[in-house]
């Protein structure tokens, strides 16, 4: 009787939050990776000093 128990835990807590915390983590790196390549081809711009 606990292994459907916890099979259910498993599916309804642990791999929601799995999911939510790896797009998390891609997100914060795709957003560096942007910024930073922008931020080097735009260089020199006046614009930049601008965007906080």
């Amino acid at each position: 009787m606990i292994g459907p128990i916890i099979l259910v835990v498993v599916l309804v807590i642990a791999l929601p939050v799995s999911v939510m915390m790896s797009g998390a983590v891609a997100s914060g790196l795709l957003g560096f990776f942007i910024n930073d390549d922008v931020d080097r081809s735009h260089e020199g711009s006046e614009l930049l000093k601008t965007n906080i």
